[in-house]
């Protein structure tokens, strides 16, 4: 029809397409959980990550090399966009970070050996009990380098830097935080505040007569 247009009935256009929605009866649910260990430096705001633990989920293990390779490149690419990596552009709407001497990727020697375990759930929907992993490091690594971050900040009552966290905007937030009043703590009331007094009270000495 794109070369014999003129033999088209009238009233109908050159050209063809279909519209279908692919839903599969079952679907495959890898999990897994991910945890950072961090150093701040609050006098520049830089951030060392000291250790980085894995434990994923992605059913049986056909390539256990491969699957680790899959779970270490998504860490480091994860950690890349929470810490380092940033889109910006200047009033002209021109990109100012096009090229690697201005759009900082995670090197080599910013990343720890990372510690990578798995347990094996495998899935009911597939003859081979497998998941995806693809995704699994990509996805966990960048909430967890940021929650680990905020947590080591959580007693200057930070609770959110905005990505990446580069060493000038965790400064920043720490200075803001620092500088701003503090809000005394909540006094416990309730239950809570019963079993805090039931937990600090002193034990009364016992007496034998």
């Amino acid at each position: 029809a794109a070369y014999t247009a003129r033999s088209i009935p009238a009233g109908f256009e050159p050209g063809l397409e279909a519209t279908h929605f692919f839903e599969p009866s079952n679907f495959t649910f890898p999990f897994g959980a991910h945890i950072a260990s961090v150093e701040v430096d609050p006098e520049t705001g830089e951030v060392k990550l000291e250790k980085y633990v894995a434990v994923d989920d992605c059913g049986n293990v056909l390539n256990p090399l491969l699957v680790d390779g899959q779970i270490q490149g998504g860490i480091a690419q994860g950690i890349g966009q929470a810490m380092w990596e940033e889109l910006i552009y200047n009033e002209e709407g021109q990109l100012v970070t096009g090229t690697l001497m201005d759009y900082a990727l995670p090197k080599a020697h910013f990343l720890p050996n990372f510690t990578l375990d798995r347990t094996v759930t495998p899935s009911p929907v597939n003859p081979m009990g497998v998941k995806g992993v693809g995704e699994a490091g990509t996805i966990a690594s960048t909430p967890c380098m940021v929650n680990a971050v905020c947590d080591a900040l959580a007693s200057l009552g930070i609770r959110h830097i905005e990505m990446p966290l580069k060493p000038e905007r965790v400064w920043q937030a720490i200075s803001h935080a620092q500088a701003a009043p503090r809000e005394p703590e909540p006094l416990l009331v309730g239950a809570l505040a019963a079993s805090a007094a039931r937990k600090n009270a002193q034990k009364p000495a016992r007496r034998r007569t």
